[in-house]
């Protein structure tokens, strides 16, 4: 048994766990007023969106003891819910569909399904309606088994309304977690963001958002920089703890690269402090060389400021 998960997180996800299924009913004998209960209602549903189905690929879905789903398919086929007809691709064994009965049956359910859920939803405001329908596709997310490796869903695109906020609001309270520094920093960026949203020329500079399962998990931008019109300025370079080790922070800073040498800059400069260790190690593996560094005291702390360049020809 896994020993770094909190009795508390134990709770809280069991907690839920009784709360929605007496939300929804899903424990009462008979199933939004049908006469069946849960397990028997979920074999309907699969054999609706499936059939022809053997019942083993019923059982392999749902996860049930062969033993009762035979009693639960018998209890169909009694009722005159579902036919059984030969394999056409193995001789020893039967698919299952639904007879006529069987289909007039799941659409009752399927309806009652519908209209209790929409009755829910209905009871709820657009944003609690957003909240919750955003919460519960994480979820799903979250615990849906992944085949891909994680660095390989990390897609970098470019931002959208309300990219803009996010990064800055997670800039201000990263920063404030791990380094300590003030509201200065924030305030510093939410400047430099706003500037770029106001003033930007498309061509030469942009801002890139990368996600990971849709959840945005870090940002960059690029502008020209001001006291050099063919230096493409790199800034606010941001990887979420959750997504570190997966290449995000290279992939961002190549972007930026490929996107200053396509808009015909020279050379890309940024300026970072020095202790951003992983930032600087990024700046680095990209080909960036550190040329000026300088003391300074801001956003509460003492700090060794760094300007790191990179030419493009």
């Amino acid at each position: 048994m896994a020993t770094d998960v909190e009795t508390a997180e134990v709770d809280s996800v069991r907690a839920f766990n009784r709360f929605y299924t007496r939300r929804i009913g899903v424990l009462q004998e008979d199933l939004l007023d049908s006469p069946f209960p849960l397990t028997q209602a979920r074999v309907l549903f699969e054999l609706a969106q499936r059939e022809p189905l053997a019942a083993r690929e019923i059982g392999e879905t749902l996860g049930l003891d062969p033993g009762y789903l035979s009693r639960i398919l018998q209890t169909f086929a009694d009722a005159g819910l579902i036919e059984k007809t030969r394999s056409e691709q193995d001789a020893r064994s039967f698919v299952l569909t639904l007879s006529a009965q069987g289909r007039e049956a799941f659409a009752l359910l399927d309806r009652s399904s519908h209209q209790a859920t929409a009755a829910m939803l209905v009871a709820l405001s657009p944003l609690q309606r957003d909240r919750l329908l955003r919460a519960i596709g994480e979820a799903e997310l979250a615990l849906s088994p992944q085949t891909v490796p994680a660095a390989q869903r990390v897609l970098v695109r470019e931002h959208r309304i309300g990219d803009l906020g996010w990064a800055i609001e997670r800039h201000g309270r990263l920063y404030a977690d791990e380094y300590g520094w003030n509201a200065d920093f924030e305030a510093l960026v939410a400047t430099l963001f706003a500037r770029f949203a106001s003033t930007r020329d498309p061509e030469h500079e942009r801002c890139w958002i990368a996600e990971l399962d849709v959840e945005r998990i870090g940002c960059v931008f690029v502008v020209r920089n001001a006291d050099d019109a063919d230096a493409a300025q790199l800034r606010c370079l941001l990887v979420d703890p959750r997504a570190r080790g997966l290449g995000v922070g290279r992939r961002l800073v190549e972007t930026c690269i490929e996107f200053a040498h396509a808009a015909g800059y020279r050379r890309m400069l940024l300026w970072t402090n020095d202790v951003l260790s992983s930032a600087r190690r990024i700046y680095e593996s990209c080909g960036f060389a550190l040329i000026e560094e300088e003391r300074h005291h801001s956003f509460g702390q003492d700090l060794v400021g760094q300007v790191w360049a990179r030419e493009l020809d």
